[in-house]
């Protein structure tokens, strides 16, 4: 065996209701079909216990670099565009450090799991360009997490999405979904470059790209399929972080130390408790709490069920359920207001002593004094408030629905591409297709008018950040990006899901792709 197992339980309560805080698998993260209590002024649960449960590598490695360096076993692809990439991250040395450091969190974790499926370890690598670790990234195309799902591929693969919780965003959740749809694809494909390409633009996309290069007689291999420029850059992307984590002296870049064991165990908590006071009784700070339990939405954390499970730092546990069980004031200062009709947003933060910015951030609404609100908002529970608001009707607002702002990590790839101008085209209109301003194109193009001639060819640069990527179509899973082959078949579905397809040829090799596909020799 190559791990050693072993648990320390530390008995803080003799009370037959019994929590536990221990490292375990995202798949016994489930739910149970407990009561909810919504009543307001909820004290403390005594009764929480903590067992920790960690794995201790029997490995000579103290690094998990080294660790992810022994478990290399994907071939090298050996591309242009692996070395454009890694000529974008060594210059960028402040960006690569900001995406390791957020890594130290996830990383073991994420590890730990590629391993126990016995996949190569440059798939732990793969967050590093969905999202640069960022576990708030969202992208345009409401891709979402470290991952990058998409709201529909995200649900075929068991991770709910409601008003109060993002599944996609639980890094154990989604890691599972993760790895669960890669070994999915690689089943396939019969080749990991093949299934990182599905995992990007689409299992339909790749099948239909395998079945026109069969037709024609050429190589089925990754390199020498016909793809959306996206899919061409993305195994390259990943080859240049393998190249990178394996000698980063040669890139000018140094790693971030990251141990080789686990950096957040799970602790059970009550059903309803508010972020902040979940921190201080960990001891932690908001942003450590929400970095390590980014799904959850609300200030609030509550749940339909008895109780909850947490991440918190491995020495934090024993500090919050220590905490806990001496607690003895509520634990949730929020509950549910009905606005009256014609309310104005405005007025209900004067009446509960909130400002606006605070009240519409809560509830995902813009900050309008005048906007007229229908819906049930959460606002701050007091004594002074107890006849304007009621408890929390968890079911209800759960179905209440969800509007999230982009969060996107700073530092971006510019993507350059030229553009052909037809007549009748203006800077106006050019700007508005590809996403920039007429003044970024005129700076571009060194033009001192903004007049355009039909056959004047411009190059255009477009920001693509790392961290959230955004793309139009939805064949892929996370990005997005278009997938029409230069056979003319329409985009793939997300994940899974395949929309049909224009000839029967590409539509029955998406459909074969349910199953093991039978248009690929791979």
């Amino acid at each position: 065996m190559r791990f050693k197992r072993f648990i320390v339980c530390i008995a803080l309560s003799a009370s037959p209701w019994c929590g536990s805080a221990e490292y375990v698998e995202p798949a016994t993260l489930s739910d149970d079909n407990g009561s909810y209590d919504e009543s307001y002024g909820e004290t403390g649960v005594e009764g929480y216990t903590s067992s920790y449960q960690f794995e201790d590598s029997l490995t000579l490695q103290n690094s998990l670099w080294d660790r992810v360096r022994d478990g290399f076993n994907m071939p090298d692809i050996d591309s242009s565009y692996t070395n454009k990439h890694e000529q974008w991250y060594a210059s960028r040395p402040d960006y690569v450090s900001r995406m390791l450091e957020r890594s130290k969190k996830y990383l073991y974790h994420i590890v730990v799991e590629v391993e126990k499926r016995g996949m190569p370890t440059e798939i732990a690598l793969l967050p590093m360009i969905e999202s640069g670790f960022n576990p708030k990234a969202l992208s345009t195309s409401k891709a979402s997490g470290i991952w990058q799902f998409i709201p529909s591929t995200g649900k075929d693969f068991g991770l709910k999405q409601n008003y109060w919780k993002d599944s996609r965003k639980d890094v154990t959740a989604a890691t599972q979904a993760a790895l669960n749809y890669l070994q999915k694809l690689y089943t396939m494909f019969g080749a990991w470059d093949l299934a990182l390409a599905a995992y990007n633009a689409g299992e339909g996309t790749i099948a239909r790209a395998i079945e026109r290069n069969e037709r024609l007689g050429l190589p089925t291999d990754y390199q020498h399929l016909s793809l959306p420029d996206e899919t061409r850059n993305y195994v390259p992307k990943l080859q240049a972080i393998k190249n990178i984590i394996f000698r980063p002296e040669q890139y000018g870049l140094t790693l971030n130390e990251i141990p080789n064991r686990p950096y957040f165990t799970t602790v059970q908590a009550p059903n309803k408790i508010d972020a902040k006071l979940a921190a201080e009784l960990a001891g932690i700070t908001l942003e450590e709490f929400s970095a390590l339990n980014p799904s959850f939405t609300r200030p609030v954390l509550i749940t339909e069920n008895s109780y909850q499970k947490l991440l918190l730092p491995t020495w934090a546990a024993s500090n919050f359920t220590q905490n806990l069980n001496a607690y003895n004031r509520p634990l949730s200062n929020w509950h549910s207001y009905q606005p009256k009709r014609g309310e104005r947003l405005g007025v209900i933060a004067s009446k509960f002593d909130i400002s606006i910015y605070e009240l519409s951030a809560t509830n995902n609404l813009k900050p309008n004094r005048n906007l007229i609100v229908q819906r049930p908002l959460l606002v701050p529970a007091s004594v002074e408030s107890a006849g304007l608001t009621k408890p929390i009707d968890v079911a209800a607002m759960a179905k209440l629905s969800v509007e999230v702002p982009v969060e996107k990590e700073s530092s971006s790839e510019p993507t350059t591409f030229s553009h052909k101008v037809k007549a009748g085209e203006t800077l106006s209109t050019l700007a508005k297709r590809y996403g920039i301003s007429s003044q970024q194109i005129m700076q571009q193009n060194h033009l001192k008018s903004k007049k355009l001639a039909a056959g004047q060819v411009l190059q255009l640069q477009k920001q693509e950040s790392h961290a959230s990527k955004s793309s139009k179509g939805n064949s892929g899973k996370s990005h997005y990006s278009k997938t029409s082959v230069k056979s003319g078949a329409k985009k793939a579905g997300s994940h899974s899901k395949h929309s049909a397809s224009s000839s029967d040829s590409a539509k029955k090799s998406t459909t074969s792709h349910h199953k093991k596909s039978q248009s690929s020799k791979h």
